[in-house]
C-alpha cells in the first residue's frame, strides 16, 4: 500500500461550479457516501491535494484517489465514485470499463467544454 494512501477513498470536486456543487450534493445524502472524504478543491490546502495532483488538475476534472493511493480522473473517476456508493454500485461496474467507459469519458469531455458557462468566471483562490 502507497505511504500516502488513506482508508478512505477521496473525491476532489470544483466547489466553484453550481452543477458540480449540485451533483456532489446529490451523491453525498447517498448510503455509503460517509465512507468517502469529500474534498472541494476551490478551498482546500494545497497538501490536502496529495501527490501527484495539482490544484489546477483537480479544478479541470473530477478525480478520485483510492485508498492505495492510485488516482483516477474524468470518467474513470465517476465509474470509481459510483462503484463506492450501493445505490450507483451498478452502475459503476456498468460503465466502468471498455468502450462504455470510453463513451462516458466522450460525454464528459462535452460537458467540460459547457462547464465554463456554468462556472463563471470566479478565479480559484491562491493556493496555500
Amino acid at each position: 500500500m502507497d505511504s500516502n494512501a488513506t482508508s478512505k477513498p477521496t473525491l476532489y470536486f470544483d466547489g466553484a461550479c453550481p452543477v458540480c456543487t449540485r451533483e456532489i450534493a446529490m451523491y453525498r445524502r447517498q448510503p455509503g457516501a460517509e465512507g468517502i472524504e469529500w474534498v472541494d478543491v476551490t478551498g482546500c490546502d494545497t497538501a490536502r491535494l496529495g501527490p501527484g495532483l495539482t490544484r489546477e488538475a483537480a479544478l479541470t476534472r473530477l478525480h478520485l484517489r483510492l485508498p492505495d493511493g492510485r488516482l483516477l480522473d474524468g470518467a474513470e473517476a465517476f465509474a470509481g465514485l459510483w462503484r463506492q456508493l450501493p445505490r450507483w454500485a451498478w452502475l459503476g461496474r456498468l460503465v466502468g470499463t471498455g468502450w462504455r467507459l470510453r463513451v462516458l469519458e466522450a460525454v464528459y469531455r462535452l460537458f467540460l467544454r459547457l462547464r465554463p458557462l456554468w462556472r463563471g468566471s470566479r478565479p480559484a483562490p491562491p493556493a496555500t
